[in-house]
């Protein structure tokens, strides 16, 4: 609830940052589908994931790398689909 009051009173500043990093999605989703095709093993892409949420969470508390938080998570997101899918073929 505290958080939607924020939201809703800092409505400027706070969903611009949010919905203008469409990007972060789609350059993950580019670079891991070229890693992709490079054939890599399950535990460099588990290693991926890893290193996605490490990341992550460390720039959630940086002031400045906060607006970037999306692309590490959509890394680690990504290469667990990527892992899922490996792991059922």
């Amino acid at each position: 609830m505290i958080l939607v009051i924020i939201i809703v009173s800092r409505e400027k500043t706070m969903l611009s940052n949010v919905l203008r990093s469409g990007w972060g999605v789609v350059l993950p989703g580019i670079v891991l589908t070229g890693l992709a095709f490079s054939d890599l093993s399950l535990i460099v892409w588990k290693m991926l994931i890893v290193i996605g949420l490490l990341v992550t969470s460390a720039m959630i508390w940086h002031k400045q790398l906060r607006h970037f938080v999306l692309l590490p998570s959509c890394v680690a997101l990504i290469s667990g689909i990527l892992v899922i899918m490996m792991s059922l073929k």
